[in-house]
């Protein structure tokens, strides 16, 4: 597919969440290809559990973020694909049928199915963010994968409309707009890190990525190469962190490190036996420090990491997908890099569970390409494979999928139809 990207070939990602801001600028070749040129990355401020709650504080990362990435590249961008874990994302499914006439079936044919799709739903507090073709049928023939090019006089299709709230949505929209930076497109943050961190035969047989972000854990299910639910979680890493502030009185930033370098989301036989300082918060003398037993922490940090797993399973139980998606979770995100989570999370959704990063992208370095950059990574491979899905829609064409006067909308039609 065509690369929607800035001048030159660039293409720009950002990733904004509530604990980093993260912005790479890569360059494409003839075959989409992807070399990254220029990384910034800076502490998120005015996010809470992915939402804005200080629009000028929001505006101020990103600057700084995108600033660092084109002074690496020695570019200038003007768009980015931007993520969107914000806005309480949700699945919905559609089916819709239209007629083709006996015709052959053409992608046209199923990009009008889709749009009629999303006449069809009515959730007027929401935007939409991707419309994705999931299975068809052709005159009542079910379980097709890919109906180009077959005869029939009805088409079948079931969509997966992924939508989110108009406000919070809005308001991330708005920090980009005071930065002068445009939007190339929005998708949803699980949908870009499965496409950075799965392998083809994973999204083909069925696959559960988990997104472990600062403030929210994000999900989405893969099955027969496409995503076909997607879910989030508002309780992250930030939240083990405040746990462990709050109860062994030191600073976020002692318990940030405290929970890096020492914590674990599984208790073991020498936690008791090892002990890890802390220094209590208002005292800065060696003499105030005190020694705990790392099964304290340890016993801190469980809980909070169980109830993300727990609520995600209840989740996926719940949307029905739990069985359908298989047997196979693959965990990325910076919290996901905490000891012990990916034991933990085997334990609780009763799965075989691997850590995931970004693969095949060119150009990144050794401090970025861990899980918590999958994100970013996926963005870029996004705008170069992420609309592959035949007929799929998502929030740029959506918003260009109207045209407002009459002479505009006859236009479209003659563009459709010959």
């Amino acid at each position: 597919m065509a690369v929607n990207g800035n001048r030159n070939g660039l293409i720009a990602a950002l990733d904004v969440g509530s604990s980093k801001v993260c912005c790479f600028i890569a360059r494409a070749d003839v075959d989409g290809n992807l070399t990254v040129e220029g990384i910034g990355h800076q502490l998120s401020r005015g996010i809470k559990a992915g939402t804005v709650i200080d629009i000028e504080a929001v505006e101020e990362s990103i600057r700084a973020a995108v600033d660092a990435a084109e002074r690496m590249a020695n570019e200038t961008i003007s768009q980015v694909y931007l993520n969107l874990s914000n806005g309480r994302p949700h699945s919905d499914a559609v089916r819709v049928e239209v007629r083709v006439g006996g015709d052959q079936v053409t992608e046209n044919d199923i990009r009008n199915a889709v749009s009629e799709a999303t006449k069809q739903f009515s959730r007027p507090e929401r935007d939409i963010i991707h419309a994705i073709p999931v299975v068809y049928s052709v005159d009542g023939a079910q379980g097709i994968q890919d109906p180009r090019g077959m005869y029939g006089d009805k088409l079948g299709v079931d969509i997966h409309i992924v939508t989110t709230e108009k406000g919070p949505t809005k308001n991330l929209r708005h920090c980009l707009e005071r930065g002068h930076l445009g939007i190339a497109d929005t998708i949803v943050s699980p949908y870009a890190s499965g496409l950075s961190c799965l392998v083809e035969d994973e999204r083909d047989m069925g696959v559960t990525l988990i997104d472990m972000g600062g403030g929210t854990t994000t999900t989405a299910v893969f099955m027969e190469g496409g995503l076909v639910y997607s879910d989030v979680v508002p309780i992250g890493g930030q939240h083990v962190t405040n746990d462990i502030s709050k109860v062994l009185l030191v600073s976020k930033g002692d318990a940030e490190r405290l929970k890096t370098l020492f914590g674990s989301a599984i208790r073991s036989s020498s936690d008791d036996n090892e002990t890890v300082t802390i220094t209590p918060v208002g005292e800065h003398s060696n003499d105030d420090a005190q020694s705990i037993p790392r099964s304290m922490l340890t016993g801190i940090i469980q809980p909070r990491v169980e109830e993300i797993f727990e609520t995600v399973r209840d989740h996926l139980i719940t949307s029905g997908y739990d069985q359908l998606a298989g047997k196979r979770v693959v965990l990325t995100g910076g919290a996901s890099q905490l000891q012990g989570v990916t034991e933990l999370a085997a334990t609780i959704l009763n799965k075989q569970v691997r850590p995931g990063k970004p693969r095949h992208i060119k150009g990144l370095a050794e401090a970025t390409v861990g899980p918590a950059f999958a994100t970013c990574a996926g963005l870029l491979a996004y705008a170069t494979q992420g609309q592959a899905h035949p007929g799929m829609l998502n929030a740029a064409m959506l918003a260009q999928s109207e045209p407002k006067s009459a002479m505009a909308r006859v236009g479209r039609w003659l563009k459709d139809n010959f």
